[in-house]
């Protein structure tokens, strides 16, 4: 799956949060409600309009941030 179809950033919707598919359903929201305990179907009974699929390029798309490397830049 390709997480930037599902993934957006658009400075005009949520502040520039990546959302799911432009929608105004953040990444933070959706791994927040992972790390409280909600599964899938219960993330998608409250935010019927996303997909499975969404959830899955949320968290893809949080691990690879995680994993991002900052090079500080010397002033």
């Amino acid at each position: 799956m390709e997480i930037m179809n599902r993934i957006t950033i658009d400075p005009e919707i949520m502040g520039g949060k990546p959302c799911i598919r432009g929608m105004r359903v953040t990444v933070a929201m959706i791994v927040h409600l992972i790390a409280e305990g909600y599964n899938r179907e219960e993330i998608l009974s409250a935010f019927p309009y996303i997909e499975n699929e969404d959830i899955t390029a949320a968290l893809q798309y949080a691990a690879f941030r995680v994993d991002e490397i900052e090079n500080p830049i010397a002033v």
